[in-house]
């Protein structure tokens, strides 16, 4: 079975082959062989909008081609027969077959598991009608399967949330016994009732959102708090006023070790908010720091982000033996501007580990290195340490050398210099960045970075971008980076953000933008041609941006991405650069921007297009939509790396509010006192395409997992 999903249901897509295999396989569920099975991939398939060169529908259409194969299985004596077929013929949409089906199956089927697929079945296909039989099954004579499904049927059909609800929602509890396998989005039964609540926007909602895990959390069983835990992170990562709503009763709910250590990854994602929780960490954090201790290191990486002056002498005294507190105060898992405060104490302590680089391993170089490059000329005293690791680990001590000696007495300053000399002449690139970073010698990296696109991929692309920020002095690597271009063939994503990187710097060196164009309208042609490659597309309308009007030829490449809400705050940005102003309809431009905001397909693109039209592009309804964005509870920022989304959430909503701010004070100025937009980057500019920003992290399955389960 795992082979033939692959083939006709991998991850969720489905193929041309896809509606080939369906009349095979009814026939099969149908014959009895592993029916339960194959109606379970015949469900999934009729279920799947993720369709790939079949034309949209085709494999569902085929599925509900075989339901009279099908829907005879609903009386199958096997109740986990049944179940299954409820929900398989219900996903083919089919209402005026399905439906009367359904409804008969209802009056009939005694199993609770399968009574409960054969409601939830009717709901999907008939929200309405779906509450109200779900309306007649909530009190407590009816199994807890069904009553359960109830509940999700009543939500699906919006229904009011009633007291006879909530009450039953709470009567559940522990309420993960009763989900069911095939509805992977509701894994977490209240924590899914949860966000259901949370997305319906009104403030009771919310109320009575936040009460459901409110009681959950102050419950005497421990399953039963286990699961307010899932709601609970589940509701941080969806609305904006949980954290604060919600952190005392976590705090509450800290009852012993393994309670701390379940919650101790939220904690630590909500930060300073959940300074109340402090207290609760400390304890586990501080244990047995002399050894390995795994519960102890996830409360004190916690700690590190909530506490962290808390948290300093603990991590030093913990020190190579705390590698996710270690990660935290790196930087690693932290906000964005999160900066670690200096200590004597840790200091020392990473200088120990420092002077003993055959110890270090996994990627304490870069945690530590990275901790000092953070404190710059505060960690002048680890100079000699650095000096002495560089030959072991360039890549993070050079990096490490040039942040704290470029402040520092002349004699430390010295020292570092020398040592990066060494290995510059060695060839290590590192080094001679760091080297022309911090003293301005620029021998050394032109004589790297002329060997290293020679050298293959692997660091071409950082090799790029060094040689773009020496601007004309280093036209003389212009030969190397033309070399360096993959080509009309290399349509693999990494190589095409590689060429673009290459034409930025060749821009740069040569201060010639037509060969950059050349190449970017390569990138663009080449990323149409590959599905996987649309972020390709952003960093190269990001690099055109940077051209200003002379990426003029592109503009074409440009509107053509308006249509993808991930591509288009990155088009809008370098439509306002490149085009010509009379040309452009600002207001669909601002159109496309919020767009993409609204969808989690760009937010943080977003406030940089809208920031480049300008206040004249926005309507009054604009302001309006970008007020929800700006001051509504929803997160907009939903997807995502989990240990960010909630800070990449507050960034996007800080930036909006400034802008919506600057917008309104704009529209109550007379038109001759209003400022143009910001003008873009200029030929010749020294900012990166990466000084924009890079793009969101890769989509994972939003942030509908518990805690301990694996992120798929």
């Amino acid at each position: 079975m795992s082979q033939l999903y692959g083939s006709v249901l991998h991850q969720g897509t489905v193929y041309a082959a896809s509606a080939e295999a369906v009349p095979f396989l009814a026939s099969i569920a149908a014959a009895g062989h592993r029916t339960a099975d194959v109606l379970a991939l015949l469900g999934g398939m009729a279920e799947s909008e993720d369709e790939y060169g079949v034309a949209p529908g085709a494999v569902r259409a085929a599925v509900v081609d075989r339901l009279p194969l099908l829907l005879p299985l609903l009386a199958s004596p096997e109740p986990e027969v049944r179940r299954i077929a409820a929900w398989a013929v219900s996903q083919t949409r089919a209402t005026a077959i399905v439906l009367p089906t359904l409804h008969a199956r209802w009056d009939e089927e005694p199993e609770p598991a399968a009574r409960a697929e054969v409601l939830a079945g009717i709901a999907r296909i008939d929200p309405q009608g779906g509450a109200a039989v779900a309306a007649t099954v909530l009190d407590a004579s009816h199994p807890a399967e069904v009553r359960m499904a109830a509940v999700f049927a009543s939500l699906d059909a919006d229904a009011p949330w009633t007291e006879a609800m909530h009450t039953t929602m709470l009567s559940l509890l522990p309420a993960d016994p009763l989900r069911s396998d095939l509805d992977l989005e509701r894994g977490e039964p209240l924590a899914a009732v949860v966000e259901a609540l949370l997305g319906r926007g009104p403030r009771m909602e919310r109320k009575v959102a936040f009460a459901l895990v409110d009681a959950a959390l102050h419950d005497d069983r421990a399953e039963v708090r286990a699961e307010g835990l899932w709601a609970a992170d589940r509701a941080c990562m969806l609305s904006r006023s949980a954290p604060r709503r919600l952190v005392w009763n976590l705090r509450a709910a800290a009852v012993d070790e393994e309670s701390v250590v379940a919650m101790s990854s939220l904690l630590g994602r909500l930060g300073a908010v959940a300074a109340p929780a402090a207290d609760v960490l400390a304890p586990l954090a501080g244990r047995n720091l002399d050894q390995d201790d795994d519960h102890a290191d996830r409360a004190l990486a916690a700690l590190v982000l909530v506490a962290p002056a808390q948290a300093a002498p603990l991590l030093a005294a913990g020190l190579g033996r705390r590698p996710r507190a270690l990660d935290a105060a790196a930087g690693f898992r932290s906000p964005t501007d999160f900066t670690f405060p200096y200590n004597g104490e840790l200091l020392h302590a990473v200088r120990n580990r420092l002077a003993r680089p055959q110890d270090l391993s996994g990627n304490e170089p870069w945690q530590l290195t990275n901790l000092l490059a953070q404190w710059g000329t505060e960690a002048a005293p680890a100079l000699p340490e650095l000096c002495t690791v560089l030959p072991h680990f360039p890549s993070q001590a050079a990096r490490a050398i040039a942040s704290v000696a470029a402040n520092c007495a002349p004699g430390e300053r010295a020292r570092a210099v020398t040592s990066l000399q060494t290995g510059a002449e060695q060839g290590v690139l590192p080094a001679a960045r760091a080297l022309h970073d911090l003293v301005g010698e620029i021998a050394p990296l032109m004589h790297c970075l002329e060997q290293e696109p020679r050298r293959g991929a692997d660091q071409l692309r950082e090799a790029a971008r060094m040689a773009g920020a020496l601007g004309h002095r280093g036209a003389a690597l212009a030969p190397a980076l033309r070399e360096a271009l993959s080509g009309p063939d290399g349509d693999t994503t990494p190589a095409l953000h590689t060429d673009t990187d290459l034409a930025e710097a060749l821009w740069r060196v040569t201060g010639e933008a037509h060969e950059a164009v050349a190449v970017l309208d390569s990138v663009f042609a080449r990323a149409a041609q590959n599905p996987w490659s649309r972020w390709s597309v952003v960093r190269a309308a990001r690099t055109t941006a940077l051209l200003g009007p002379a990426g003029r030829p592109l503009a074409q490449r440009l509107e053509a991405a308006l249509d993808d809400p991930a591509q288009a705050p990155a088009a809008v940005v370098a439509l306002t650069a490149v085009a010509e102003p009379a040309a452009l309809d600002r207001t669909a431009l601002a159109a496309a921007a919020l767009r993409s905001a609204e969808l989690d397909a760009d937010p943080s693109g977003a406030c940089d297009a809208l920031e480049a039209l300008g206040s004249d592009a926005l309507t009054s309804d604009h302001l309006r939509q970008l007020a929800i964005l700006a001051d509504g509870d929803a997160r907009i920022v939903c997807s995502g790396a989990e240990d960010h989304i909630i800070d990449q959430d507050e960034t996007f909503r800080k930036h909006a509010r400034t802008l919506l701010t600057t917008f309104t004070d704009a529209t109550h100025r007379p038109a001759e006192h209003r400022r143009p937009p910001s003008p873009r980057a200029p030929a010749g500019s020294t900012a990166s395409s990466d000084a924009l920003h890079d793009p969101p992290p890769t989509k994972w399955a939003s942030v509908h997992m518990r805690p301990d389960r694996t992120r798929v």
